[in-house]
């Protein structure tokens, strides 16, 4: 085949249509998946698989018939991979499959194929395609740059949005925005209003079209609780008036977010809401900072706490006795200002007092600072080293196992 002309690019749809991947070895590996989300019915001929593929085969979510090709294989096909490492297998499956009008993907050698697999990536509800002439790399690369640029606001165009009017309360993760998820820049470049906390990922606000109104939820009355109504007052108003609004919060929503507080204003008040979760601090702030917080053979549970009333107090909804008898981790969320306290209660209830600590102010932003010390020691520790909020405190042996890495 000469392939002098062009590609003409087309989209399949596969759903509940036979797609033979012939090959169990890497490129199966990687072609595999993105057919199972096309919701292909996907069979792979092959005499060994991948641990992966043949993982897929024990869950059901795809055929795999152990063997060589066979013409019988294509039966019902609509779509092929030639993916083994024989080339004269690949050019016998190319052949059978162009006498039978199936479209035929090679692995070892495009310019026998009848079809090419293009780079491939996802915006929201757009795909984007990138074919270049057997040039996969350069083609890799530019997908890429259309992928980047659209998450990044430099690429926009004028489309249907992907929600409609009401409130989107979306988690901006723990600080750094390169770890806001795709979803959450997608709904925040959608937005007409963004009402955003202070520990919300702000430098990406300044990604947003100018014709967005950026509401500063810091800026709102003084006050937990006025400034909370004021919050509800915006967002219920603003949604009634048409508009699509995003709440925007550090870590996630629904993790010491209140994001179900401002939800259920939203359903008194008739407004559709909806969520896009964010990386919760709790877990990845400490991850970043290379503490773990489950271990194998140290630690196989964690309790994610808030510490923003101290134990003893008659508004605290905390079990602070059952706390300090787990054997795994505790991670406590706006802890700093009452810690001393929490490690008193902890020791007192049974906690060794010696239990390591970390402290992580800050975390994946540029002031981030990590402080290493234990139960007995933390509160003088975090006050001589001036450690404020905000900040996630990890108590728990696996501490031990991160510094002893840091260590080595």
């Amino acid at each position: 085949m000469s392939h002098e002309h062009p590609p003409y690019p087309a989209g399949l749809f596969l759903e509940g249509r036979r797609v033979v991947v012939v090959g169990g070895g890497h490129v199966a590996q990687r072609r595999v998946p993105g057919l199972l989300v096309s919701g292909a019915d996907v069979l792979v001929v092959s005499p060994a698989v991948r641990p992966a593929l043949e993982g897929m085969a024990r869950g059901g979510e795809i055929a795999w018939r152990r063997g060589s090709f066979e013409t019988a294989d294509l039966d019902g096909a609509w779509y092929v991979i030639a993916a083994t490492d024989d080339p004269a297998v690949n050019d016998r499956i190319t052949q059978e499959a162009e006498r039978l009008r199936i479209f035929c993907v090679r692995s070892d050698d495009a310019r026998q194929a009848t079809a090419w697999t293009p780079a491939v990536g996802r915006h929201g509800d757009v795909t984007i395609a990138v074919l270049g002439k057997r040039t996969p790399r350069r083609s890799a690369a530019l997908r890429d740059a259309v992928v980047d640029a659209l998450h990044d606001g430099t690429i926009t165009a004028d489309r249907e949005a992907s929600v409609g009017p009401g409130v989107t309360l979306v988690g901006g993760g723990p600080g750094d925005p390169e770890l806001l998820t795709s979803a959450a820049r997608r709904v925040l470049h959608e937005a007409d209003v963004v009402v955003a906390d202070r520990l919300a990922p702000r430098a990406v606000l300044d990604e947003l079209p100018a014709h967005v109104e950026i509401v500063d939820a810091a800026k709102l009355p003084r006050g937990r609780s006025a400034a909370q109504e004021e919050i509800n007052r915006v967002i219920v108003e603003r949604a009634r008036e048409g508009k699509r609004v995003v709440r925007f919060k550090g870590g996630d929503p629904f993790v010491f977010g209140r994001g179900f507080e401002e939800a259920i204003v939203c359903a008194e008040a008739g407004v559709e809401w909806r969520v896009v979760p964010g990386l919760t601090s709790a877990t990845s702030v400490p991850a970043l900072a290379g503490v773990p917080v489950t271990h194998r053979g140290v630690a196989h549970e964690f309790a994610v706490v808030s510490g923003h009333i101290p134990p003893g107090h008659p508004d605290s909804l905390v079990n602070w006795p059952a706390l300090a008898g787990l054997h795994g981790t505790l991670v406590l969320m706006m802890a700093i200002d009452n810690l001393g306290a929490i490690a008193d209660t902890l020791v007192e209830h049974g906690r060794s007092a010696d239990t390591q600590v970390a402290v992580v102010q800050e975390g994946t932003m540029p002031g981030e600072r990590t402080v290493f010390s234990t139960l007995q020691r933390v509160a003088a520790d975090v006050a001589r080293d001036g450690i404020r909020p905000p900040a996630v405190v990890v108590v728990g042996d696996v501490v031990g196992v991160a510094r002893s890495v840091e260590d080595a």
